[in-house]
């Protein structure tokens, strides 16, 4: 019981690293606050969905949501640079907007695909074993997009992304288009996310118009968590950080449940883990503190009893 629990935990972590990722890049390359995340991932599962279901091949089906994630975060990236709206507020009109596409491309407000060929069932016609497939192939696949996109932030483009979070005067300096910069990072990243949209939807045989509710605190969560375990600012670590991170929190999630906490407490959950990730580096501090004052006033007494 706990082995399987265990697997299906790290599968869905796995499926949500690439949410994570979509949530990095824009808040930690760009240093943009992009609420995108909400619509675009169930616009992954929406696109996936409704393909799959017409008999588009699930591949393609997963690919075109792919694509369709990058315009709703190009779309946020044209809002906020060329229409001048705060990068905030430019989210949630795109995120707003998303849900009424969401519905319009769905036609209802949910899609089951129990009965349907998915890319899970595809690669089990293959021959390969039941028993660890969905665990094989999401590992595959985050693995090929971490190495694809370590590899494009350490190309010029990717540099040139990574500088504009960090130092936009510099990059306009040296005649670099800093709106291009941010409307190419913002796809790139809403892209991943659309991609996580569309396995979970396979994975977890359904899509529903809310699925994208709250993912953006899943994401951050991921993030947090991911650079407490992996503190390095290196590209490479940083991203199989994201990928621990969000294993980590699915498996804090599935403690949670076992321990008797409802599914509707899940929220608050994941609020304290953000709140002791993010405060773990001033825990530690004062833990530090306290500790090194103890030790000062047992010197003391110390010193004192011998004179």
């Amino acid at each position: 019981m706990w082995l399987n629990i265990l697997q299906g935990t790290i599968e869905q972590g796995l499926v949500f690293s690439l949410l994570a990722m979509g949530v990095y890049l824009p808040f930690r390359i760009l240093d943009f606050p992009d609420l995108t995340v909400e619509g675009s991932f169930p616009l992954g599962a929406s696109v996936a969905a409704v393909l799959i279901i017409h008999g588009v091949n699930p591949f393609l089906a997963t690919f075109i949501a792919f694509l369709a994630g990058i315009l709703a975060g190009m779309t946020t990236g044209i809002i906020n640079t060329k229409l001048k709206i705060s990068g905030l507020l430019a989210g949630i009109l795109t995120m707003t907007s998303l849900y009424s596409i969401n519905l319009r491309i769905m036609g209802r407000a949910n899609i089951p695909l129990l009965r349907e060929t998915t890319i899970l069932t595809v690669i089990k016609a293959w021959g390969f074993p039941e028993r660890y497939l969905s665990l094989i192939i999401f590992t595959l696949i985050v693995l090929l997009v971490k190495f694809l996109l370590d590899y494009f932030l350490y190309t010029e483009i990717g540099m040139a992304l990574r500088a504009t979070g960090d130092s936009p005067v510099m990059i306009e300096s040296l005649g670099g288009n800093t709106d291009h910069l941010k409307i190419l990072g913002l796809g790139l990243a809403n892209g991943l996310v659309a991609l996580s949209g569309a396995l979970t939807c396979q994975y977890q045989g359904f899509t529903d118009v809310g699925m994208g509710i709250g993912m953006i605190v899943v994401g951050l969560a991921s993030v947090i968590i991911g650079e407490v375990v992996v503190r390095t600012s290196k590209i490479v670590f940083a991203t199989l950080g994201v990928i621990v991170g969000s294993v980590i929190y699915r498996l804090a999630i599935a403690i949670a449940l076992q321990l008797g906490f409802a599914p509707t407490d899940l929220k608050i959950v994941t609020a304290v883990l953000v709140i002791l990730a993010l405060g773990a580096p001033s825990l530690r501090k004062f833990m530090i503190q306290d500790e090194f004052a103890e030790r000062l006033m047992e010197r003391g007494v110390s010193d004192a009893q011998t004179k």
